[in-house]
């Protein structure tokens, strides 16, 4: 009966119930990885904008916000890996979202 759960759900459903319920679920945490790539790309076309501009202190600039990217995707990384993922289903559970099975 989960299993029916889990596929009637789609991804855009399952990420925002990720970013409201506790926990993170598998597309919560792609969707973020997604963001921090576009994020990085953005990042590193502004770079190269700011070597072609030889201002040495918009390069400064660039390349800290680089680094706080970097360390922020790398502590959430680091996190997720010790607290581990939630399913869908839990955090269905966790909204009062699915009905209560009272017959076990």
């Amino acid at each position: 009966m989960e299993k029916e759960n889990q596929s009637d759900i789609s991804a855009a459903q399952a990420v925002l119930l990720g970013a409201l319920a506790p926990g993170v679920n598998g597309p919560t945490w792609n969707t973020l990885k997604s963001a921090f790539l576009l994020l990085g790309l953005c990042l590193a076309v502004m770079f190269g904008l700011a070597f072609i501009s030889s201002d040495s202190s918009l390069i400064l600039h660039v390349g800290f916000l680089v680094l706080i990217a970097a360390t922020l995707f790398l502590l959430l990384s680091w996190f997720l890996s010790q607290t581990g993922f939630v399913s869908i289903e839990h955090q269905m559970r966790e909204m009062d979202l699915v009905p209560n099975d009272r017959s076990r």
